[in-house]
């Protein structure tokens, strides 16, 4: 029976504080069977330690988002660090660049995202990457810092199969997902299709970016292996092979064996 891990979702969020248990529960049932929750901000950060306590099939990755890098302090990376001692934190982020929305100076987010990598060095964990309109500088700024020595994850990547390979040979694993399933979806759907399985994961992102047929809906990690079918539709591959490689890369690179 294939099994999948959400390796990117924020049951931390706002939109499950009616009904968390219930999506928790739906996923286990479509056989996700590990969930890596994302911290992002004091709030989301504290939330996330909670759920790796509560679950044993719950993990963490903890960091400071790029839009609110204006709000980050030496006080909260100092925090970050602390908590990243814990076992079952198995990453730092999510980190990165977003020139879409302008809460947070470019200069501020490169400064933080610069700290975060430095960070993740230190306590040898990856680093989880968020990119939006930011391509270039990312790839620069990743270079520059010699990512590649912890590497990481290429979060909900959007970009090009040349730029994924860019990553990749960063030491830095590419994960889709519920874009990929989209219908206008070109470039997701191409770098399912050409990067090999090895150096894929799978994810949700959820609440956010749920995949056709929920397109517009609340997203949640119940919805990963429709992920997995558009990769498996895109490799010609079975929908249980693409789940058996993305989950053993997920325990390989994120160690989710703790």
């Amino acid at each position: 029976m294939a099994t999948f891990i959400d390796t990117h979702v924020h049951l931390n969020a706002d939109q499950y504080d009616d009904d968390l248990q219930q999506v928790i529960d739906r996923a286990l049932e479509a056989k996700v069977e590990k969930m890596v929750v994302i911290g992002f901000d004091r709030k989301t950060i504290e939330r996330a330690m909670a759920l790796v306590e509560e679950h044993d099939f719950i993990y963490a990755v903890i960091g400071w988002h790029p839009v609110d890098a204006i709000d980050c302090t030496e006080k909260d990376l100092t925090w970050i660090e602390e908590l990243a001692a814990h076992p079952k934190v198995v990453g730092i982020g999510e980190t990165g660049l977003d020139y879409y929305w302008d809460k947070s100076p470019k200069d501020i987010q490169e400064f933080w995202f610069r700290k975060q990598i430095k960070l993740a060095q230190k306590l040898n964990l990856p680093i989880i990457i968020h990119n939006r309109d930011a391509t270039g500088d990312v790839v620069r700024i990743l270079r520059e810092e010699n990512a590649a020595t912890v590497g990481g994850i290429m979060h909900c990547f959007g970009g090009s199969v040349e730029t994924a390979r860019e990553c990749i040979n960063m030491n830095f694993m590419i994960s889709l997902g519920g874009p990929v399933t989209f219908k206008n979806a070109r470039q997701p759907k191409e770098v399912a299709k050409e990067i090999p399985l090895e150096h894929l994961l799978i994810e949700t992102d959820a609440p956010y970016l749920a995949p056709h047929p929920y397109r517009g809906k609340r997203n949640e990690p119940s919805y990963v292996p429709l992920v997995a079918e558009e990769i498996a539709r895109q490799k010609e591959l079975s929908l249980e092979e693409v789940a058996n490689v993305t989950t053993a890369n997920a325990i390989r690179f994120l160690k989710l064996d703790v």
